[in-house]
């Protein structure tokens, strides 16, 4: 699957579907983003099942300030609607396949059993 450049208006849906996607938030005038880009790109391809998303952060202010983006690049992965992963900085291809094969073996459901005691925690407090 070729890489997919979001808007504000599409943003929310990709990241709360069902499965994986990475998103990758750049600039254009950003020099490591420009070294991480083929290394996106080429996983997309290696991995059709996941979903590969950027977001120009100069064209989407607005899921930028959302985000909280500070720095970028900023990676980010979700998981069936979960964040599971954030950090900026650019990747290896090397450290960037070893955080894919991470993310796919997720315990998804002790993952959202944790999310469920935590909020009922907060609750009780």
């Amino acid at each position: 699957m070729a890489t997919l450049n979001v808007t504000t208006a599409e943003f929310e849906e990709l990241v709360l579907k069902e499965g994986i996607t990475f998103v990758d938030f750049w600039a254009a005038w950003c020099g490591p983003c420009r070294m991480f880009a083929p290394i996106f790109e080429s996983a997309s391809s290696r991995f059709p099942e996941i979903t590969f998303a950027k977001v120009d952060t100069d064209a989407e202010t607005e899921i930028a300030s959302a985000a909280s983006i500070s720095s970028i690049p900023t990676l980010m992965a979700f998981r069936d609607g979960i964040l599971v992963f954030r950090q900026p900085g650019a990747m290896s291809g090397p450290s960037f396949e070893e955080l894919i094969q991470a993310v796919k073996n997720l315990d998804m459901e002790a993952i959202k059993t944790d999310i469920a005691k935590a909020e009922a925690q907060k609750l009780a407090d």
